[in-house]
Protein backbone atom coordinates (compact mmCIF):
# COMPACT_ATOMS: atom_id res chain seq x y z
CA UNK A 1 0.00 0.00 0.00
CA UNK A 2 1.55 3.46 -0.86
CA UNK A 3 2.70 5.49 1.92
CA UNK A 4 0.67 8.57 1.86
CA UNK A 5 1.81 9.97 5.09
CA UNK A 6 5.19 9.80 7.52
CA UNK A 7 4.89 10.84 11.40
CA UNK A 8 8.12 11.11 13.20
CA UNK A 9 8.71 10.98 16.99
CA UNK A 10 10.56 14.52 17.74
CA UNK A 11 13.44 13.93 20.66
CA UNK A 12 15.95 11.20 19.66
CA UNK A 13 14.60 11.17 15.73
CA UNK A 14 14.50 14.62 14.36
CA UNK A 15 17.08 16.12 16.64
CA UNK A 16 19.98 13.74 17.90
CA UNK A 17 18.91 12.04 21.63
CA UNK A 18 19.62 15.10 24.36
CA UNK A 19 17.66 14.37 27.26
CA UNK A 20 18.73 13.18 29.94
CA UNK A 21 15.52 10.87 31.46
CA UNK A 22 17.83 9.39 34.45
CA UNK A 23 18.55 12.69 35.57
CA UNK A 24 15.09 13.70 35.22
CA UNK A 25 13.86 10.78 37.21
CA UNK A 26 16.82 11.59 39.85
CA UNK A 27 15.93 14.94 40.36
CA UNK A 28 12.02 13.82 40.59
CA UNK A 29 13.75 11.43 43.59
CA UNK A 30 12.82 7.86 41.63
CA UNK A 31 15.49 5.60 40.51
CA UNK A 32 16.81 5.69 36.29
CA UNK A 33 14.92 2.20 36.03
CA UNK A 34 11.94 3.47 37.92
CA UNK A 35 9.56 3.36 34.53
CA UNK A 36 8.49 6.23 31.86
CA UNK A 37 8.17 9.74 33.12
CA UNK A 38 4.82 10.52 32.05
CA UNK A 39 3.54 7.79 33.56
CA UNK A 40 5.46 8.28 37.27
CA UNK A 41 3.93 11.56 37.47
CA UNK A 42 0.34 10.23 36.88
CA UNK A 43 0.69 8.25 40.20
CA UNK A 44 2.06 11.80 41.78
CA UNK A 45 0.10 13.53 44.66
CA UNK A 46 -0.80 17.37 42.93
CA UNK A 47 2.03 18.75 45.14
CA UNK A 48 4.30 16.45 44.15
CA UNK A 49 3.62 16.47 40.76
CA UNK A 50 3.72 20.21 40.17
CA UNK A 51 7.32 20.00 41.08
CA UNK A 52 7.85 17.07 38.61
CA UNK A 53 6.55 19.02 35.70
CA UNK A 54 8.60 22.13 36.69
CA UNK A 55 11.83 19.59 36.59
CA UNK A 56 10.84 17.76 33.07
CA UNK A 57 10.04 21.25 31.51
CA UNK A 58 13.56 22.65 32.72
CA UNK A 59 14.78 19.64 30.85
CA UNK A 60 12.70 19.73 27.92
CA UNK A 61 13.60 23.71 26.95
CA UNK A 62 17.23 22.74 27.84
CA UNK A 63 17.20 20.40 24.97
CA UNK A 64 15.09 22.41 22.29
CA UNK A 65 17.55 24.93 22.97
CA UNK A 66 20.64 22.85 22.26
CA UNK A 67 18.69 20.39 20.07
CA UNK A 68 20.94 19.49 16.94
CA UNK A 69 19.10 17.95 13.99
CA UNK A 70 20.19 14.11 13.44
CA UNK A 71 21.85 13.62 10.12
CA UNK A 72 19.65 13.32 7.02
CA UNK A 73 16.49 14.84 8.67
CA UNK A 74 16.23 18.03 7.08
CA UNK A 75 16.67 16.63 3.91
CA UNK A 76 14.52 13.92 4.35
CA UNK A 77 11.70 16.24 5.37
CA UNK A 78 12.08 18.37 2.26
CA UNK A 79 11.89 15.72 -0.02
CA UNK A 80 9.17 13.91 1.41
CA UNK A 81 7.56 18.04 1.24
CA UNK A 82 8.56 17.61 -2.47
CA UNK A 83 6.82 14.18 -3.38
CA UNK A 84 3.90 15.43 -1.07
CA UNK A 85 3.62 13.23 1.37
CA UNK A 86 2.54 14.30 4.73
CA UNK A 87 4.97 15.04 7.32
CA UNK A 88 3.73 14.84 10.94
CA UNK A 89 5.09 14.74 14.53
CA UNK A 90 3.86 13.07 17.32
CA UNK A 91 5.61 13.73 20.78
CA UNK A 92 5.46 12.70 24.04
CA UNK A 93 6.78 16.48 24.29
CA UNK A 94 4.97 19.21 24.80
CA UNK A 95 3.49 20.34 21.29
CA UNK A 96 5.14 23.73 22.00
CA UNK A 97 8.82 22.39 22.07
CA UNK A 98 7.88 20.51 18.58
CA UNK A 99 7.00 24.17 17.44
CA UNK A 100 10.27 25.55 18.91
CA UNK A 101 12.61 22.95 17.40
CA UNK A 102 10.75 23.15 13.85
CA UNK A 103 11.23 27.21 14.53
CA UNK A 104 15.10 26.75 15.21
CA UNK A 105 15.60 24.60 12.70
CA UNK A 106 13.27 25.92 9.65
CA UNK A 107 11.66 22.85 9.42
CA UNK A 108 7.65 22.36 8.21
CA UNK A 109 5.58 19.71 9.47
CA UNK A 110 2.05 19.45 8.10
CA UNK A 111 0.64 18.41 11.92
CA UNK A 112 2.24 18.57 15.63
CA UNK A 113 0.91 15.81 18.19
CA UNK A 114 2.16 16.78 21.61
CA UNK A 115 1.35 15.21 25.29
CA UNK A 116 -1.85 17.97 25.47
CA UNK A 117 -3.88 16.25 22.92
CA UNK A 118 -4.72 12.89 24.50
CA UNK A 119 -3.55 9.21 25.67
CA UNK A 120 0.43 9.59 24.94
CA UNK A 121 2.71 6.44 22.98
CA UNK A 122 2.38 3.67 23.03
CA UNK A 123 -1.44 4.20 22.66
CA UNK A 124 -2.48 4.15 19.46
CA UNK A 125 -4.41 8.00 19.92
CA UNK A 126 -1.80 10.23 18.07
CA UNK A 127 -1.07 7.90 14.66
CA UNK A 128 -5.02 7.63 14.68
CA UNK A 129 -5.49 11.29 14.98
CA UNK A 130 -2.63 12.55 12.53
CA UNK A 131 -3.88 9.62 10.07
CA UNK A 132 -7.71 11.56 10.61
CA UNK A 133 -6.40 15.08 9.80
CA UNK A 134 -4.07 13.88 6.88
CA UNK A 135 -6.81 11.73 5.24
CA UNK A 136 -4.80 8.56 5.13
CA UNK A 137 -5.15 4.94 6.44
CA UNK A 138 -2.86 4.26 9.19
CA UNK A 139 -1.63 1.62 7.00
CA UNK A 140 -0.41 3.96 4.62
CA UNK A 141 1.51 5.66 7.25
CA UNK A 142 5.57 5.12 8.14
CA UNK A 143 5.51 6.17 12.40
CA UNK A 144 9.55 6.74 12.49
CA UNK A 145 11.37 6.88 15.99
CA UNK A 146 14.08 5.89 18.17
CA UNK A 147 12.35 4.30 21.36
CA UNK A 148 10.18 0.74 22.07
CA UNK A 149 6.62 3.33 22.28
CA UNK A 150 6.95 4.58 18.91
CA UNK A 151 7.13 1.23 17.55
CA UNK A 152 4.28 -0.09 19.79
CA UNK A 153 2.07 2.78 19.25
CA UNK A 154 2.61 2.16 15.48
CA UNK A 155 1.51 -1.67 15.83
CA UNK A 156 -1.53 -0.47 17.97
CA UNK A 157 -2.62 1.60 15.09
CA UNK A 158 -1.56 -0.66 11.94
CA UNK A 159 0.75 1.66 10.99
CA UNK A 160 4.27 0.98 9.77
CA UNK A 161 6.63 0.53 12.29
CA UNK A 162 9.90 1.94 11.69
CA UNK A 163 13.25 2.38 14.11
CA UNK A 164 15.60 4.84 14.06
CA UNK A 165 18.42 2.46 15.60
CA UNK A 166 20.81 5.51 16.75
CA UNK A 167 21.26 3.99 20.46
CA UNK A 168 22.77 1.22 22.38
CA UNK A 169 19.19 0.05 23.67
CA UNK A 170 17.80 0.23 20.05
CA UNK A 171 18.61 -3.89 19.46
CA UNK A 172 16.21 -4.59 22.16
CA UNK A 173 13.60 -2.62 20.36
CA UNK A 174 13.84 -4.49 16.76
CA UNK A 175 11.55 -7.14 17.11
CA UNK A 176 9.02 -4.48 17.19
CA UNK A 177 9.78 -2.96 13.79
CA UNK A 178 8.80 -3.49 10.35
CA UNK A 179 11.84 -1.86 9.78
CA UNK A 180 15.16 -0.80 11.29
CA UNK A 181 17.51 2.02 10.00
CA UNK A 182 20.16 4.40 11.02
CA UNK A 183 19.25 7.01 8.94
CA UNK A 184 16.42 8.77 8.67
CA UNK A 185 17.09 9.04 4.86
CA UNK A 186 16.57 5.58 4.52
CA UNK A 187 12.75 5.66 4.99
CA UNK A 188 12.75 7.12 1.24
CA UNK A 189 13.86 3.74 -0.08
CA UNK A 190 11.63 2.17 2.32
CA UNK A 191 8.26 4.29 0.73
CA UNK A 192 9.73 3.57 -2.70
CA UNK A 193 9.53 -0.13 -2.59
CA UNK A 194 5.68 0.12 -1.10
Amino acid sequence: MRIKAVIFDLDGTITQPSIDFAAIRREMGYPHDNGPILELMNQMKPSQREEAERILLAHEEKAVIESRLNPGARETLQELRRRGIFTGILTRNKKDNAFAVAKKHSLKFDAVVGREEGPVKPDAFGVLYLCKQFAVLPQQSLVVGDYLFDLLCARAADAVAVLLKNHRDADEFAKHADFVIENIAEILPIIDSR
